[in-house]
């Protein structure tokens, strides 16, 4: 029976190794088929198995083994280095980082990170295979792309942490902290688009569409209104893209709101939904007309993470989160209601949110705040369409309206029967 327990107690560690082994093996398995790297398979797999082992003997030794092991490690790969004579050899920085991140996880598992470990032995693999695919992304990316990324490090690591999470105003309607964090969450989200417009350049007709609908539909519905003017072969591609940026901000609506407010996604969805399916039919009709073309242009919009367009946004979506509150107080729903369509004209974002924040401050009823968060789409489109009519073609209005009115109407006969 003693012996049994022991057995039993000494072997308890090995799935902490087992893990270890299939991370080093992972990770090694990229290497083995990279002809340049030093270190394959079996260095990989015995780094990550060190890395245990020698988290282990700390833990039940003495501490300083564990530092030990890396500095083994870091001696082991100058060594290595030490021994190629060639100095044009690639110097495989590389795969010594990759040794050491392995080394890393491979401790962490045994301090029962098991998971997380495996998580970032999974990434760290995805960044070694795709070396060429990240080379070409940096390459793509401009200067202003690569300030575009470091303004939303700004606004989400360095503004956020330090605004107080504390309701203040009359009707403890402005919170600076949730305020910021709708607009990290609007900038991030049209960031994404925004890079993914500029790696796919002018290849992908329809993609122009979904990406700048992400970025900005009215900049984007703007910007080909205008070009249709200068040229009829140009009519099939703004139409096709403006209907698609147009039920991208459903989309996008629909995102925002499940991380802002999920619990008013089953009222919210059949609305958006509902427009969504109604617009996506008649968009996808203009698709078949749409014959293929070469260089198509891509639509010219502004970068989204500066730090004067999200102060401007925050500032705006304070507003309106006051004025919300302020007018469903006096004048009850229609006061709120104003405030969607005229908010909505411009800006549909930040009356969604305003009403999504006011939902979850117990200030509006779940009905209230998906009916206004549909009074200003409405608003938006028609706003929309009128920027189509005014700065487009006669013939480019006539395609676009039966495929945005269709999603209007989707919108309208499921806040009359849903909500």
């Amino acid at each position: 029976m003693h012996t049994e327990f022991t057995m039993n107690g000494e072997l308890a560690a090995l799935p902490h190794f087992v893990t270890s082994l299939a991370i080093g093996l992972l990770i090694g398995l990229e290497r083995e088929r990279n002809p340049g790297s030093r270190a394959g398979l079996r260095t990989f797999a015995l780094v990550a198995l060190f890395g245990t082992l020698a988290a282990m003997l700390s833990e039940k030794a003495t501490p300083g083994l564990l530092l030990g092991g890396l500095l083994i490690i870091g001696f082991m790969m100058i060594a290595a280095n030490f021994r190629i004579k060639d100095d044009s050899a690639d110097p495989g920085t590389t795969t010594v980082a990759a040794i050491l991140v392995c080394y890393g996880l491979g401790a962490s598992v045994w301090y029962g990170n098991d998971k997380l470990a495996v998580m970032l032995a999974i990434i760290t693999t995805v960044l070694l295979y795709f070396k060429t695919e990240l080379h070409g992304i940096t390459q793509k990316l401009s200067r202003r792309d690569l300030i575009s990324v470091l303004q939303f490090a700004v606004l989400t690591f360095i503004i956020l942490p330090i605004l107080p999470d504390k309701n203040y105003g009359p009707y403890e309607a402005i919170n600076p902290y949730q305020i910021w964090l709708m607009v990290v969450l609007i900038s991030g989200v049209s960031l994404a688009g925004y890079v993914a417009l500029q790696l796919i350049g002018p290849r992908h007709s329809a993609v122009l569409g979904l990406f700048g609908g992400l970025v900005s539909s009215t900049a984007t519905t703007l910007v080909y209104a205008r070009r249709s003017t200068e040229n009829l072969n140009f009519i099939p591609l703004a139409v096709v893209v403006i209907l698609l940026a147009n039920l991208t901000v459903l989309i996008r609506l629909a995102l925002v709101s499940a991380v802002a407010s999920p619990t008013i996604l089953p009222l919210l969805l059949p609305v958006l939904g509902s427009g969504l399916l109604l617009g996506l039919g008649v968009t996808v009709y203009w698709w078949h007309q749409l014959k293929q073309q070469n260089e198509l242009p891509v639509p010219d919009t502004k970068n989204p993470t500066e730090i004067g367009t999200a102060a401007a946004f925050g500032l705006v979506y304070g507003i309106v989160l006051f004025f919300a509150a302020w007018l469903s107080d006096i004048a009850g729903s229609s006061g709120l209601y104003t405030v969607a369509i005229i908010s909505g004209l411009t800006d549909v974002d930040a009356i969604t949110l305003s009403s999504l924040r006011l939902y979850e401050l117990g200030k509006l009823e779940a009905t209230q705040a998906v009916t206004a968060i549909s009074l200003g789409i409405l608003s938006n489109i028609g706003f929309k369409l009128g920027l189509v009519f005014f700065f487009g073609s006669a013939l480019l209005a006539k395609q676009c309206v039966l495929g945005m009115l269709a999603t209007a109407g989707g919108i309208g006969l499921a806040l009359l029967f849903f909500v």
